[in-house]
């Protein structure tokens, strides 16, 4: 089990004083789903992307931890009594990625030359590979390889590489797209070249279920998706919950994601703060009544 925590977040554009998030808090633990909903604006793409650690915005106040129990990446790394909650904005986005933060992208980039399955394992093995690092002594760390960057490449290099070699991540790759649902040809594609939007967003959810993270962030990964498209997704996120425990904080703008994806906890984003929660009624409320009612109840203003 681990458990993300946001303690009253704050945060502008790196470069300019504009101000976005206002004192965001909110907890999401291993095997829980929480929708966090709002209007344009309001900043939640901008609380994924702080999450995740971009560099484009800047934190002044607030904290984002991450709270891992002792068996939680299994028995081949054992997590000492100080190495159970980490300060995940003094680490590098790779870094975070390794302890299990996982953000899948609104646009998904198209990486031509590279396929889906060198893409995969060799995301996998630079996890596996970081994970181990941040684990170590610092005695055993290396200074002088500090920016030799992984091993592992999708362009170079060995093709059995790595902590997970080819035959290995074949198995695995297979069980993942079997449990998603999805056409094995899909693996043999160039990394979202030529992807239809919905294969896009069916692919964020390929990777989270390789990555196995502790807690994935999936950035309105229901926009422009057909019904069809829709319910894959949806069943893919299901699987990741219910057959990984990976807890899902799932940004949309519209419920029609949570008829196949039920949430235990809705949250309302307005001006950069949550100005409401509650359970999956509270989506059902906002469709039918949208977000003005929300304003109005908490600022006495529409």
């Amino acid at each position: 089990m681990a458990r993300l925590e946001l303690r009253n977040l704050h945060a502008e554009v790196a470069e300019g004083d504009e101000k976005i998030l206002e004192g965001v808090s909110l907890e999401v633990e291993s095997g829980e789903i929480h929708a966090l909903m709002g209007p344009n604006g309001s900043g939640k793409s901008t609380t994924a992307k702080v999450i995740a650690g971009h560099p484009a915005y800047e934190v002044t106040d607030g904290e984002v931890l991450l709270h891992l129990e002792d068996e939680e990446f299994g028995a081949d790394i054992e997590i000492d009594e100080d190495q159970r909650t980490w300060d995940l904005l003094d680490l590098e986005p790779n870094e975070r990625a390794a302890l299990g933060i996982f953000l899948a992208f609104q646009y998904p980039a198209e990486i031509d030359g590279v396929t889906m399955t060198n893409f995969l394992r060799t995301a996998l093995n630079a996890k596996i590979e970081e994970r181990e690092e941040l684990f170590e002594d610092d005695e055993g760390i290396d200074e002088d390889d500090e920016d030799d960057g992984f091993e592992t490449s999708p362009m170079e290099g060995n093709v059995d590489e790595g902590e997970v070699g080819v035959a290995e991540f074949q198995q695995i790759l297979q069980e993942k797209m079997e449990q998603l649902d999805m056409d094995e040809k899909f693996a043999q594609r160039y990394l979202n070249a030529g992807f239809s939007g919905g294969e896009k967003k069916q692919n964020e959810v390929l990777q989270a279920a390789i990555l196995e993270p502790s807690v994935a962030v999936l950035d309105e990964i229901d926009s422009g998706l057909d019904i069809d498209r829709l319910q894959d997704v949806s069943n893919g996120i299901n699987a990741l919950r219910d057959e990984q425990g990976t807890g899902v904080l799932q940004i949309t703008h519209y419920q029609r994601i949570l008829d196949y994806v039920e949430p235990d906890h809705v949250h309302v984003m307005l001006d950069g703060q949550i100005a409401k929660s509650g359970g999956p009624e509270l989506a059902e409320e906002l469709e039918d009544k949208g977000y003005d009612w929300v304003r109005d109840e908490v600022y006495g203003t529409a």
